[in-house]
């Protein structure tokens, strides 16, 4: 590839790491899955790519020293890395096995979340189950933070993700 065409293509692969990262945020908080697989899947996925392309990198933008390795490794690690971990969740995520299964919780913990940008004065109640040994919050509507003390267990319904991490399909409050 010419350096013209990697003055595009390396900020076309930040844009879209960014940007996939976003979508996936949403799609993170409806799968249960651990924080630590994510964060790895963009570490190595970031490291490999930087240790492979940051000469050329550097050849396209002219660093060096610690210029070269700082920006980079940010760029590899933003872009590629974020990618990758978008690829992953998604993949989880959208080719799940189709046929829900239900299961009830109870509440753990109780606690609310500030409302939307312009919505701050509504409060929406987080409720912490133990899902399979893991702490899990689950974020509702400020229409049920009146009752939040009522509320004793979460019925959900959930797929199993097509690498295994669960999918939550439909959320319930019970009494």
């Amino acid at each position: 590839m010419k350096k013209k065409h990697r003055k595009i293509f390396y900020p076309t692969i930040f844009i879209l790491g960014l940007f996939s990262m976003v979508w996936q945020i949403s799609i993170y908080q409806n799968t249960i899955i651990d924080l630590p697989i994510l964060f790895g899947i963009i570490l190595i996925v970031g490291i490999i790519t930087f240790l492979v392309g940051y000469k050329k990198y550097g050849k396209t933008y002219k660093y060096s020293g610690i210029g070269l390795y700082f920006y980079s490794f940010l760029h590899y690690l933003c872009g590629y890395g974020f990618l990758a971990c978008s690829v992953f969740t998604l993949t989880n995520y959208y080719l799940a096995d189709k046929t829900p299964i239900k299961k009830t919780f109870e509440i753990v913990e109780r606690t609310w979340l500030l409302g939307s940008k312009y919505h701050r004065d509504e409060k929406q109640p987080a409720f912490k189950i133990n899902y399979d040994k893991k702490l899990k919050q689950l974020v509702f509507p400020h229409k049920y933070y009146k009752n939040m003390a009522l509320y004793k267990n979460v019925e959900l319904e959930v797929r199993e993700g097509f690498f295994g991490f669960d999918i939550l399909v439909n959320k319930k409050l019970t009494y």
